[in-house]
């Protein structure tokens, strides 16, 4: 096997993935990290479908994940009141399984940790791509060379960036921004989810696996802002100057926000790239095709992942070969699933009163007994949209 070593960037959810996968199939998987440990908690993401499943079945990961599942039930609009607008199925924000990110990463770690190296603590300072291997440098350890590198860290990849060029290029605003943060389920929230819009803004809050915690979120219309993205008390300058006013619960989800140690803000937008390899570089997950939100990220990421090992395998270890059929066959898949985080502002926080109606309008029908299995049938169309490969063991 030629290139058997692999540099993978980033313990979340792509890169133990792939790090399991590679072993598998006779790599020998670095994996780097920059926190110091797993991080804990999260918000809670979702598989939908047989493709998701048939993977997360593969790799032997399915039971376990529905063990630490969330059960979250309906998630309902309601009005200033609190009065249920319209109700929606568990399958549309849950999917067939949900469990917290936190959980999830630690389940993919345990299933790859005896075949691959984690490193963390650290990360990718440099990249020098060669003929003959990817020379690293790293923030705290020693210059190393591999065959190949993944950058499978994030929406704001420090490997796309390095090898690709500035995250400007190919990260595409759609509107919005939104925050997520733990807050007291004063509401007494039975793993059921609350959304409360008015035109521009949204909030929203649900419960989990702990009954005294909920997770809220709020979003809101914007041009692009002028903000650091790690200074968090100005974060949360905004978020209180946008949502002044906001009926509903917002005032106790402010003062929430404010206390929260753990806040996470972004701006909504997706990554567009023509091609998500170069040289001995590829990008996996959100780095090479992820969505703020509605993107199906988590899904899409264990299935690609299996997908670029089992190419690399199938071409064994030639990386021209491998990362060229890669992208021939998730390209399409990717994109579409990559359509749900252009609708996601609209969905949350409407424009105008006109359209907020016509979304509840919208969404009563589509939840009626009539239509009811279809819409079933539509959450999942996108996630399901792709023959998985059968590669040798």
């Amino acid at each position: 096997m030629s290139n058997g070593t692999v540099l993978v960037s980033g313990a979340g959810i792509a890169g133990p993935a792939l790090a399991y996968w590679l072993s598998r199939r006779g790599f020998t998987p670095t994996v780097v990290e920059r926190a110091p440990a797993l991080r804990a908690g999260g918000n809670a993401v979702d598989f939908r479908g047989p493709t998701h499943l048939r993977v997360l079945g593969e790799m032997g990961v399915l039971d376990a994940i529905r063990q630490h599942q969330t059960h979250m039930r309906d998630l309902a609009m309601v009005d200033e009141a609190g009065r249920r607008l319209v109700t929606l199925p568990a399958a549309f924000a849950s999917g067939d399984v949900e469990i917290e990110r936190g959980d999830l990463s630690r389940i993919l770690h345990e299933a790859a940790k005896d075949a691959a190296e984690f490193v963390f603590g650290d990360s990718i300072a440099s990249l020098t791509d060669t003929p003959d291997g990817v020379d690293v440098t790293f923030e705290r350890g020693r210059p190393r060379r591999f065959d190949l590198v993944v950058g499978a860290d994030g929406l704001h990849s420090r490997v796309r960036a390095l090898a690709f060029g500035d995250e400007s290029r190919f990260l595409r605003f759609h509107g919005h921004y939104v925050a997520t943060f733990a807050a007291p389920n004063h509401l007494g929230l039975d793993h059921q989810g609350l959304i409360f819009s008015e035109p521009g803004r949204a909030a929203s809050v649900a419960s989990a696996r702990r009954p005294e915690e909920a997770t809220a979120l709020l979003m809101f219309a914007s041009r692009p802002l002028d903000h650091d993205p790690r200074d968090v008390a100005q974060h949360k300058a905004i978020l209180a100057e946008r949502f002044a006013g906001m009926g509903w619960e917002v005032p106790r989800l402010l003062e929430a926000m404010r206390q929260s140690p753990s806040l996470y803000f972004d701006a909504v937008g997706r990554i567009d790239m023509d091609r998500t390899s170069r040289g001995r570089v590829v990008l996996l997950g959100d780095a090479g095709y992820g969505g703020t939100l509605g993107g199906q990220g988590t899904g899409l990421a264990v299935v690609c992942a299996y997908v670029l090992a089992g190419e690399l395998a199938v071409a064994k270890g030639d990386h021209r070969a491998a990362f060229q059929r890669y992208e021939a066959r998730i390209r399409r898949y990717a994109r579409r699933c990559q359509q749900g985080a252009k609708r996601v502002g609209s969905f949350f926080a409407p424009p105008t009163r006109v359209q907020l109606a016509l979304r509840n309008a919208m969404y009563r029908a589509l939840t009626s007994r009539p239509l009811s299995r279809w819409f079933e049938k539509m959450v999942t169309s996108a996630a399901s949209d792709l023959v998985l490969p059968v590669y040798p063991a």
